[in-house]
């Protein structure tokens, strides 16, 4: 499975398109983020993915757990969101 990789500069409501058809797939999307802007990005992207699936009765369920990242030959500890959905 993609896994999508925010930034602090990543665009939320693109992130959230790209969590719904994820999400109409595989039932299933997953997100990395590294920092508090990033973070912050892919929750903003979490609640604007659930208004976009919403009316078609699927809501959206997000378990945040830690990912050990590579950045640069530098090992990092980032946050990891699965997004699953629930009907």
């Amino acid at each position: 499975m993609e896994v999508l990789k925010i930034s602090s500069k990543s665009n939320p409501n693109s992130v959230a398109g790209a969590i719904a058809g994820l999400v109409k797939e595989n039932s299933k999307a997953e997100m990395q983020a590294i920092g508090a802007g990033a973070l912050n990005q892919a929750v903003k992207a979490v609640a604007i993915a659930r208004g976009f699936v919403a009316p078609a009765g699927v809501d959206l369920v997000c378990i945040p757990a830690f990912a050990d990242v590579e950045v640069e030959g530098e090992n990092r500890t980032g946050m990891k969101l699965i997004i699953e959905s629930r009907k």
